[in-house]
């Protein structure tokens, strides 16, 4: 309140006078009205040196020494002082995080609402051949991959993509971007080529030698039948010839699956467009004949819907469940297939068993390969554990997904929901 106080004295120092002589010379308001007029020069003035002062960026102290002027001055100045710190705070931060994004091995690019580059990391640099002076340009432009534009035109990044590296073809670069701010993208690239190389020897590995071994079991059989065959031959040893004939049999089953998961992550897309009713009616019938006639299986056909796809691989994955609903379930309890379209307006197949269902903390795991479900049973269940990794990757290489609903001592409901563009 004093600068106030020291305005108010000033206001009075010139209106008295002012009044005292308007009243000797008749000319009262005359008087006041020159007050009034030098007062607002003079703030005037003031508010002219201000806009100057203001206009070199707030440099010099040439302001008012007293008076609210004064202090008016001193608060811009206060106010720069902090701003000019907090900036200063900024600038480090920033430079800091420069400087660590710039050791990451992962190349990092923040993208625009337009996919305009806004800043890259060394790394950007080195595998991906931005440059410094890309600033500005649309990504789009300078990463050329089809499969690239299309993620980045999708919108829809939940999903990571594998791209060839502008630079070198060799390396394989994993993309994913992550939406921040308003309409701001940061997109991470991470080279994944010895990962991709590792994976590909383990899974040429597997192939190998599952084919290897395909040669020397198919000749154990085959004396194991002609000794299974033999009249008069010991009780121990033919029991011991039975067994080893039902383990050959389970290694060549495990074989074939092997074979299959390796097929299914090399060999290329194959489409065409299945009639998915026939296929179901096709797949309950032999069923039911494994079964020995005794129709526990219920199909339900609520839509005529095709899908686009490979038959001989859906065919694999519909067995697979439906035997595994048939395996894991007593035997006087039906088992329900049923075809229609979801809500997503794509279409659902949907298995239901009644058997002894399946914990919540196995089943993110039951699709993993060789992982089965340690539970006590009064009977043994054969089994490579192999069946439900074979299901996840033909549902992934047909864009669809498993969806899973199990109770323990109730049953199970597996989902296999695919999207509308696979319908045909």
């Amino acid at each position: 309140m004093q600068r106030w106080y020291r305005e108010l004295n000033l206001l009075l120092l010139l209106t008295l006078p002012a009044l005292v002589l308007g009243m000797f010379t008749g000319y009262i308001a005359l008087c006041l009205l020159v007050v009034v007029t030098l007062l607002l020069i003079r703030q005037t003035i003031y508010i002219d040196h201000l806009e100057k002062w203001l206009s070199r960026g707030a440099f010099g102290d040439k302001h008012p020494q007293h008076g609210i002027w004064r202090d008016i001055y001193y608060h811009i100045w206060k106010i720069r002082k902090i701003d000019k710190k907090r900036k200063k705070k900024l600038t480090r931060m920033i430079d800091r995080f420069r400087t660590s994004t710039d050791a990451l091995p992962d190349a990092a690019v923040v993208l625009g609402s337009y996919g305009e580059i806004d800043w890259t990391n060394k790394s950007a640099r080195d595998i991906l051949g931005l440059k410094k002076s890309d600033k500005g340009q649309r990504i789009a432009n300078l990463v050329r991959n089809p499969l690239f534009i299309q993620y980045l035109k999708s919108n829809d990044y939940q999903q990571k993509i594998s791209i060839p590296s502008p630079v070198n073809e060799n390396i394989i670069l994993q993309i994913s971007i992550v939406p921040y701010g308003t309409g701001l993208r940061l997109l991470l690239a991470q080279d994944i080529t010895q990962l991709k190389n590792i994976e590909r020897m383990r899974t040429d590995f597997v192939a190998n030698v599952s084919h290897e071994l395909r040669t020397p079991l198919t000749v154990l059989k085959g004396y194991l039948e002609t000794l299974l065959e033999l009249e008069n031959v010991p009780s121990v040893y033919l029991r011991s010839f039975q067994n080893m004939s039902t383990q050959t049999e389970r290694m060549q089953l495990l074989i074939d699956d092997l074979l299959l998961l390796a097929r299914l992550e090399t060999k290329s897309k194959k489409s065409e467009c299945i009639n998915i009713s026939e296929l179901l009616k096709q797949l309950c019938k032999e069923s039911d004949l494994l079964e020995k006639d005794e129709c526990r299986v219920n199909l339900k056909l609520d839509s005529p819907t095709n899908l686009l796809g490979d038959p001989e691989e859906l065919r694999s994955a519909f067995s697979n469940l439906l035997a595994n609903a048939l395996k894991y379930s007593p035997a006087d309890k039906p088992v329900y297939v049923k075809w229609f379209k979801n809500s997503e307006n794509g279409v659902c197949l949907e298995i239901e068993d009644f058997g002894e269902g399946i914990s919540s903390n196995d089943i993110p795991r039951i699709t993993e390969r060789f992982y089965r479900v340690e539970v006590k049973r009064n009977r043994k269940i054969n089994g490579t554990g192999l069946g439900l990794a074979i299901v996840k990757h033909v549902l992934v290489r047909h864009d669809a997904r498993l969806e899973i609903d199990s109770q323990l001592g109730k049953g199970s409901r597996f989902r296999c929901q695919f999207p509308q563009k696979r319908i045909c």
